[in-house]
């Protein structure tokens, strides 16, 4: 991970103090959002800001304060994204620029660490294994959740919490608020439960921003019958996607549809709730 790549190279400081570039705000379209960040050392770079002269022009910002010329203002440097930069977005970026020395290690993990939306997946079968390994690096926080001993790897992939539950379903209302939900057990007997428990908690709280199911319009058509015998009603099922996946990706391999769920989770963070999809 960047971060700890950072405190390694801060804790030996065999390459000298390092100056940490964040985007502090933004406006119109720019290449990373706020909170992004690099750190520049005398003879390397950790992480990006999202490349080209936007980038060129903050490693020499940064490089002049690391060679001890003091900016003109401690205040965010404006860049625009225009002619002057080369770069045809046409946002402005505002950078903050830090000096760091080996007393910032201790904060660096909290300061730096993006945020990550709490994702729940119940099911550790093939399909199961390859999510966790494509979710693993990006900005959300995995819960595994099986009602099998034995099922999850060892050692887990990095930052995943693996959740044994037995029935399965119990889990669902001990889920943080904003959880993003993907079903996908070895049982369609517990998916049925799974969702029913997610549509029961969402008619308490509506605080499941997705409720996504494996499997095909045929199995939804199916679990949709089962569902309103349970009492729920159309719009309620309607909350649930099924099946999962961007469209227009075809192949069943596990990884496949790993990283189709993946990307279509990655969507849902920037799509009002009322907005997101509906079954197919």
């Amino acid at each position: 991970m960047a971060v700890e790549h950072l405190r390694w190279l801060l804790e030996g400081l065999a390459d000298g103090p390092a100056c940490l570039v964040r985007v502090e705000s933004t406006q119109g379209s720019v290449p990373r959002e706020p909170g992004a960040w690099m750190a520049v050392f005398a003879d390397r770079i950790v992480a990006t800001i999202g490349g080209g002269h936007l980038e060129h022009q903050a490693i020499a910002e940064a490089r002049r304060r690391l060679a001890g010329i003091p900016p003109s203002s401690s205040a965010p440097v404006r860049f625009a994204l225009g002619p002057a930069l080369g770069q045809c977005c046409g946002g402005v970026v505002y950078l903050a620029f830090e000096l760091l020395t080996a007393t910032d290690v201790p904060t660096l993990a909290e300061r730096l660490a993006p945020r990550l939306h709490p994702v729940a997946l119940f099911g550790g079968g093939h399909v199961g294994h390859a999510l966790a390994r494509v979710l693993a690096p990006l900005p959300f926080a995995l819960t595994w959740i099986d009602s099998r001993d034995g099922i999850f790897p060892q050692p887990a992939p990095d930052g995943v919490a693996c959740e044994h539950s037995d029935p399965v379903q119990m889990a669902v209302p001990g889920l943080a608020p904003g959880t993003r939900v993907l079903i996908m057990s070895f049982s369609h007997a517990e998916d049925l439960d799974v969702v029913a428990a997610c549509l029961r908690r969402q008619r308490e709280r509506q605080d499941l921003p997705f409720i996504g199911l494996i499997g095909s319009k045929t199995k939804w058509a199916t679990f949709s019958n089962r569902l309103h015998g349970r009492g729920f009603a159309p719009d309620e099922m309607a909350q649930v996607t099924c099946p999962i996946g961007v469209p227009g990706i075809e192949g069943k391999e596990p990884e496949v549809i790993a990283v189709a769920v993946a990307a279509q989770l990655l969507q849902t963070l920037a799509v009002p709730t009322s907005a997101q999809p509906r079954p197919g």
